[in-house]
């Protein structure tokens, strides 16, 4: 589940800054790239726990599952979060130097 939502989210973000000049103003590209970086190591991890566990990695438990899915919606909000700091610290449209 954590590679699941963390391909989710790089492939949204990447369409996102893809398709929009104001997306690559707002540094989109960033988000892209922790996105695609999360997506890779966890492709890591799953061949690593698949060489581990053979067939029992395609019958997870429930419990698991449910750990799973949590820790990557973790692992998304805390990208978001990061990408929120360095827009804050950059400002690309200069809101934050205005007021």
């Amino acid at each position: 589940m954590t590679l699941l939502i963390s391909l989710f989210a790089a492939v949204i973000s990447t369409a996102v800054w893809y398709s929009s000049e104001k997306a690559r103003r707002m540094k989109v590209g960033m988000l892209c790239w922790m996105f695609w970086g999360a997506s890779v190591m966890w492709l890591v991890d799953a061949v690593f726990e698949f060489v581990e566990l053979k067939a029992e990695y395609f019958t997870p438990l429930p419990s698991d599952m449910l750990n799973d899915t949590f820790l990557g919606l973790s692992v998304a909000a805390l990208a978001m979060t990061v990408w929120i700091i360095y827009l804050l610290i950059k400002d690309p449209d200069g809101v934050i130097k205005k007021k």
